[in-house]
C-alpha cells in the first residue's frame, strides 16, 4: 500500500530544506535520536540530545507513559566595529518524546543521567506489585 509522503522517515522534505536557514542543518537528523535496549531485568534508553544542556532537559513519569522534553535557547549575535548588528539569529525550540513504559513503574525506580549530549536512562522491567490494601476509616458523627 502506497502512503502519502506524510509518512515517510523524514520529517522534512527536500523542497523545505532549501531555504538558506536549513541547508545544511539537517534537523531531522539530529533531533531525539534513541535506542532501547533490554539488558537483563530493565531497559536502557540512549537519546542524543547534540546542543543541549544538562539544566534544559526534563523527565516525567505520568500514568505509565515516560516523556522527555528537552529546551535549547540560543542567539548568534554579529556585530561591526561600531556595534551595529550584521546578523542576529535566534533560536528557541521544544523537543518531546513520550514512552510507554508501564503502570506499575515508580519514579523512584527510574535512574539518569546526562553526559556529552547523551541521555541514558534505566527503566526497571513492569512488575506486578502486591496491592496494599488500605483502612479507610469511617468517621463517627458526635
Amino acid at each position: 500500500m502506497l502512503l502519502p509522503s506524510v509518512f515517510n522517515d523524514r520529517f522534512f522534505n527536500d523542497d523545505f530544506m532549501d531555504f538558506p536557514a536549513f541547508r545544511g542543518n539537517h534537523v531531522e537528523n539530529t533531533l531525539m535520536k534513541s535506542d532501547v535496549k533490554e539488558v537483563g531485568d530493565h531497559y536502557e534508553l540512549h537519546m542524543d540530545l547534540p546542543g543541549f544542556d544538562k539544566e534544559n532537559v526534563k523527565i516525567q513519569l505520568k500514568d505509565g507513559t515516560l516523556t522527555i522534553e528537552a529546551t535549547t535557547n540560543t542567539s548568534n549575535d554579529e556585530k561591526d566595529e561600531n556595534g551595529a548588528y550584521i546578523r542576529r539569529e535566534r533560536f528557541q525550540g521544544t523537543c518531546t518524546r513520550s514512552f510507554y513504559i508501564g503502570e506499575n513503574v515508580e519514579k523512584e525506580d527510574i535512574k539518569a543521567r546526562f553526559d556529552k549530549g547523551v541521555l541514558m536512562v534505566c527503566i526497571p522491567k513492569e512488575t506486578e506489585r502486591p496491592q496494599i490494601e488500605e483502612n479507610h476509616y469511617i468517621a463517627i458523627e458526635d
